[in-house]
């Protein structure tokens, strides 16, 4: 079982105790540095008020960028994965081409 330690991270001026392995502390610690930020940037627009409704917030809009991260990769890959094929093929080509002056 991995080593696990509790650290202190501050959220909108509320610190939370979270427990995690001790590989996952530098990750957790910037997770949580992301939700700050974003929370801050939805309360200093003045249009959503509490603190549950700023962190529903933060959490819709992160997912989002995730999710449209994900399409982008996805489509990314895709777009690789046809170069491949076209490179594969002008290569078959090409060996066929040498094979046929061999002969």
């Amino acid at each position: 079982m991995a080593d696990v330690s509790t650290i202190t991270v501050t959220i909108l001026d509320r610190e939370f105790r979270v427990s995690c392995p001790l590989e996952e502390q530098q990750h957790l610690i910037e997770s949580a540095e992301v939700l700050d930020k974003r929370m801050r940037e939805i309360r200093a627009t003045g249009r959503v008020i509490g603190v549950d409704r700023i962190a529903v917030m933060a959490a819709l809009n992160i997912t989002s960028d995730l999710l449209a991260s994900e399409v982008t990769s996805d489509s990314e890959l895709h777009t690789t994965n046809q170069a491949v094929d076209r490179m594969q093929s002008k290569i078959d080509q090409c060996l066929h081409a040498t094979e046929s002056l061999d002969l």
